[in-house]
């Protein structure tokens, strides 16, 4: 009997155990690396997911995972890059221990055609990834030149007279777009709008652009997008690369890149060197001022990389830039006639010196951790005078950066944090009133990251800062993206921005006129006695790529709003003769909306047609007003053609609809202009030859149909007049431009 029992007491325990066992709601486990020695390797960021459902999870840091059972099925997919996937079966099982085989597999050559533009189908942030070949598909001289191809930025002169050419996103200045180099700030503060031209063209790997809010990591400052440009890297550039460049107004440009590496790779250096000068004078008005102003620029960039075999990273650079420029009437001569003695003349000289590094640290056996230490500093000096407007500054700018990032748990949950300083010190004086500050911001930032096996993911991000002039604010972000299929991509973003603006420097071209620029701050330290600019903008996008006939396609539309809590508002409607800068007082918004198609008509033979609108409006002197000199209407069309003798055709045609003229009606007649602008076209085309990858040949014309803007210039004939003003420019200005150059390149 006693044996009896012990038997019924073992029977009824084991059924409990196995009971206690079907009744578990989860399923754990571990996934390692199947291995001939005794080392146990996990296999971290493994993923495991029930059959036939997107319901899983991934390994942890250990490789171990903890999944909730579902009713559909009991069987378990087990994972990973470089391995055979496992299906185990996990009926009557709590944990389990899957041992994963790495593949075997013989060679395999994968055929891709890279494109000119591609969008990252698994980022969160939907970012344009624009290469070299499409950068060379026009001049690309330097990065202002560089968007004639890419329909999200727009590309427009700032007045008659500079010839600086500024961008447009989301249907705003190019202020408001964050502009960095390798994720450091770049264009920013005195070289809002001339920064662009610093940049060289041939100097550019590529570019990352992406709409409305960005990382919090790169700072407060962005409102419309960031742009990221990314420098040609030692380790990997040409030895050498050469480019020359000459177009029909007189414009000659050479530019030498060498790189150089040393034993073992461990270290490598790049010398980026560019040269420009234009001394031909061209009138094709006939209005008695330079189409174009004379120009000699110098540039050059020196960058040292180092990379360890232990994970460690450390560059470090110099770079110097002069510019000289000379504009206004065909006889000026800027060492007689200085601030206006006979003729009216632009003189603007710009000096510059930067210098930065970078440290960082990766962990080969935990790739998803890393740290690094990023610093810079800038001096800028700006000599400028607009006929009698003498304007002079200076910035001395000091910025750094420690970011820290890892994951919790495991790559589903992965999170970046850091704390950054700003430092800049202003020094502007214009005609005889000084505007001097300085401004110290220092923050902190925290930036999450989940992703759900590529059906879904978000990134949500806060940083915390202290201006020593405004006071502490959050910027809060959020992007969002769902896979609704595998080729149907939707993302949302949202987020805060703020800015100092620059109201003197941005606005440089409204020096070039006779207005009085009046400036209605209070008496406070802050800027100018104005605020900061602060928006949030709100944006979607869908993309979808399809096939047709054997050929990948992209449709793709987003939206995005902008609304300003504070803005300095530029007021040119209130008298053609005054420039009005105050905080804003009632409404300010943009609605921006794109339709793009990307398809490959044929082998090699791509098209690009993108449609555009935008409604800007801010409410000027209590009046809500369409922003002037912005197009509600736009249209694109890029064709793209390259045979197998490496031949090379680009066509563009940009379409712009009307814009609106700011108030002139109280000036005489003769400069009274109509209350919009009319429409216009304008078409660039482009041969190139390339012989055995290292010598090419290319020509292009610029403004095919020649169209002008008739009177760019009011009172050109009298320009110390009150109606003089240079700066409402709507449309091209020199006409149609032909140009050649040569590449060559030895790797």
């Amino acid at each position: 009997m006693k044996q009896k029992g012990w038997i019924v007491f073992f029977l009824l325990f084991f059924s409990t155990s196995l009971f206690g066992q079907k009744s578990k709601k989860y399923i754990e486990g571990k996934v390692t690396e199947e291995s001939n020695t005794d080392e146990e390797i996990s296999l971290i960021g493994a993923n495991v997911y029930w059959l036939h459902t997107t319901e899983g999870s991934s390994t942890d840091a250990n490789g171990n995972f903890k999944l909730n059972r579902i009713e559909e099925t009991s069987k378990l997919v087990i994972s990973y890059i470089g391995y055979q996937s496992d299906t185990i079966d996990t009926q009557g099982k709590n944990f389990i221990h899957v041992h994963l085989i790495a593949s075997l597999l013989d060679e395999v050559e994968v055929v891709y055609r890279q494109k000119s533009t591609e969008i990252d189908y698994i980022d969160p942030i939907k970012v344009e990834h624009i290469g070299e070949k499409e950068l060379l598909k026009a001049a690309c001289c330097n990065l202002s030149e560089s968007f004639e191809t890419t329909p999200s930025v727009d590309v427009s002169f700032t007045d008659a007279v500079t010839g600086t050419r500024q961008i447009q996103m989301l249907g705003l200045a190019g202020p408001y777009t964050q502009i960095t180099r390798e994720n450091m700030p770049d264009v920013r503060g005195l070289s809002a709008v001339y920064g662009l031209t610093y940049v060289p063209g041939t100097w550019v790997e590529g570019i990352q652009l992406n709409k409305g809010a960005g990382s919090v990591a790169n700072g407060f400052e962005s409102i419309a997008g960031q742009i990221n440009v990314e420098l040609r890297k030692p380790e990997d550039a040409e030895q050498l690369y050469l480019n020359a460049y000459a177009n029909e107004g007189g414009r000659v440009e050479v530019n030498a890149n060498f790189a150089h590496r040393f034993k073992e790779n461990r270290w490598s250096t790049a010398l980026l060197l560019h040269g420009k000068n234009n001394s031909v004078k061209w009138d094709r008005n006939k209005d008695g001022f330079l189409d174009n102003p004379l120009s000699n620029h110098f540039i050059g960039l020196n960058r040292w990389k180092y990379i360890s075999s232990s994970g460690l990273r450390f560059q470090f650079g110099v770079k110097a830039t002069y510019i000289d420029n000379i504009g206004g009437q065909i006889g000026f001569d800027p060492s007689r006639d200085a601030l206006g003695n006979d003729k009216w003349g632009m003189n603007l000289n710009m000096q510059r010196l930067e210098g930065w590094a970078k440290v960082g640290k990766v962990y080969e056996q935990m790739p998803w951790k890393s740290l690094g230490f990023q610093i810079s500093g800038a001096t800028h000096k700006q000599d400028s005078y607009f006929g009698l407007n003498d304007y002079d500054a200076s910035q001395n700018s000091f910025y750094a950066n420690f970011l820290y990032q890892s994951i919790l748990s495991n790559n589903n949950h992965k999170f970046k944090t850091g704390i950054s300083l700003q430092y800049d010190d202003y020094k502007e004086m214009l005609n005889n009133a000084a505007f001097d500050r300085t401004e110290i911001v220092p923050g902190a930032y925290l930036e999450y990251t989940y992703s759900h096996l590529e059906k879904f993911s978000l990134v949500a991000g806060v940083r915390a800062d202290y201006h020593n002039l405004f006071g502490a604010f959050v910027t809060p972000r959020l992007h969002l993206r769902y896979a609704i299929t595998e080729n149907t991509i939707l993302r949302a973003s949202g987020g805060r921005g703020q800015r100092t603006a620059n109201i003197l420097s941005e606005n440089n071209a409204l020096l070039a006129s006779s207005r009085q620029i009046i400036i209605q701050g209070d008496d406070s330290d802050k800027p100018y006695g104005l605020k900061p600019e602060v928006a949030w903008n709100y944006g979607i996008n869908l993309t979808q790529s399809f096939r047709l006939n054997y050929k990948e396609g992209t449709i793709s539309a987003d939206f995005y709003r902008t609304d300003f809590e504070n803005q300095i508002v530029t007021d040119l409607d209130q008298s053609p003769q005054e420039v009005v800068f105050y905080n804003l007082q009632g409404k300010s918004y943009s609605n921006s909306f794109q339709a793009q198609l990307d398809y490959e008509i044929a082998e090699h033979f791509d098209i690009r047609l993108a449609y555009r609108w935008f409604d800007v409006r801010t409410t000027y002197h209590g009046n809500l007003m369409q922003k002037p000199l912005i197009a509600a209407h736009r249209s694109f069309l890029n064709l793209a053609y390259e045979t197998h003798s490496n031949w090379k055709f680009d066509y563009t045609i940009n379409w712009q609809g009307q814009k609106r003229i700011p108030f002139t009606e109280s000036n005489p007649e003769e400069y009274q202009l109509k209350y919009y602008s009319p429409d216009f076209t304008v078409m660039n085309v482009q041969v190139s030859k390339m012989w055995k990858e290292k010598f090419e040949v290319y020509f292009g014309v610029e403004n095919l149909l020649g169209f002008r803007q008739s009177n760019p210039i009011l009172s050109s004939e009298q320009p110390f007049s009150p109606n003089f003003d240079s700066s409402l420019v709507w449309g091209p200005i020199f006409g149609r431009n032909t140009y050649v150059g040569v590449r060559y390149r030895l790797k």
